[in-house]
């Protein structure tokens, strides 16, 4: 009697590992497989018996197998648990997802745990993996962190010109200053701001005003180098430093600004626009106590084009 319970026991078990909603493989210490459920015949497309006594890693040559064997070696060594998660490897068998809610996930994420099987001798003959299916979990994780970065960027861009909005900027202009006191690498500040902008939006319309300022910015953008960076400091006015720049290259660049938006030509109800910019730049120096008093030098020289004729570029003293 016992002995019939007990195979029936086991013939419980057996149905129970073949039919659970995890991945359940047994290695032996060759990594051959000793044992491989349903859930991984139905992912893998490979059955139990062709993968029976295979090197695992010859039989599933995209595994990462370094990374795996360090993993399962010390569960040999130590007797204890590992475990992995899918941030730290997302796909450890790259199984197709099929999951209907997460279908825009091209492989399931996975998480791992690797279990010592011991012998009557206590020692570790095998080790058991476990692969979790964690797709559902892991894609809303990410399409979370989307959401919070699209947040994020909202929070710091402006809107209408897709550069820096004033605070954001500043907030890293004050650091470049900081950077500056450290470091003593120049740096230089260009402030400018479009030419009677105003008589632009009375003459056309604020729709106008807006498309000669995304045309403006656009310009900056394109004259951006990696490390510059550009802000809308006001309604037309605009800031960029440019990290490791002399005062002499930083005016090469603001006069290639001055001349690609002197040529630009903005179409609005059939009317051409055009329009000009004035501006100023100010190289840091050991002088100024804070960004603020940076800021405010290359403001003066901007005020100085603007006062001496507009659409030409002045230097700070």
């Amino acid at each position: 009697m016992n002995t019939g319970f007990d195979l029936k026991e086991f013939h419980w078990m057996v149905e129970m590992v073949q039919t659970i909603d995890v991945g359940l493989v047994v290695l032996d210490r060759e990594y051959k497989i000793q044992a491989w459920n349903g859930f991984m015949e139905n992912h893998s497309g490979k059955g139990a018996s062709k993968v029976q006594n295979a090197n695992m890693f010859d039989a599933f040559e995209e595994l990462p197998a370094d990374w795996m064997m360090h993993k399962i070696q010390s569960v040999f060594m130590l007797k204890n648990r590992a475990f992995t998660t899918w941030e730290q490897r997302p796909h450890i068998f790259k199984f197709k997802n099929y999951r209907p809610i997460t279908g825009t996930a091209e492989f399931m994420y996975q998480n791992m745990t690797i279990i010592p099987l011991l012998n009557l001798n206590g020692e570790v003959s095998h080790v058991s993996l476990i692969i979790y299916d964690v797709t559902d979990s892991a894609v809303n994780k990410l399409q979370l962190k989307d959401v919070n970065d699209q947040l994020k960027d909202l929070s710091r861009i402006d809107a209408l010109t897709q550069l820096f909005n004033r605070g954001h900027w500043e907030s890293q202009f004050s650091q470049e200053f900081i950077r500056y006191k450290r470091t003593e690498q120049a740096t230089s500040l260009v402030i400018f701001d479009i030419d009677h902008f105003k008589k632009v939006n009375d003459t056309y319309g604020h729709q106008a005003g807006d498309k000669v300022i995304q045309a403006v910015s656009q310009c900056v953008r394109d004259n951006l180098r990696e490390s510059d960076v550009a802000g809308r400091y006001g309604g037309e006015e605009f800031t960029v430093y440019l990290v490791d720049t002399q005062a002499d290259h930083a005016k090469v660049f603001a006069e290639r600004l001055r001349q690609g938006i002197e040529q630009l030509v903005v179409h609005h109800d059939g009317t051409a626009i055009n329009f000009t910019v004035s501006l100023g730049v100010a190289e840091v120096n050991k002088t100024m106590k804070t960004h603020k008093e940076w800021l405010e030098a290359a403001d003066q020289a901007l005020y100085k084009a603007k006062e001496t004729g507009r659409n030409q570029v002045c230097m700070a003293k």
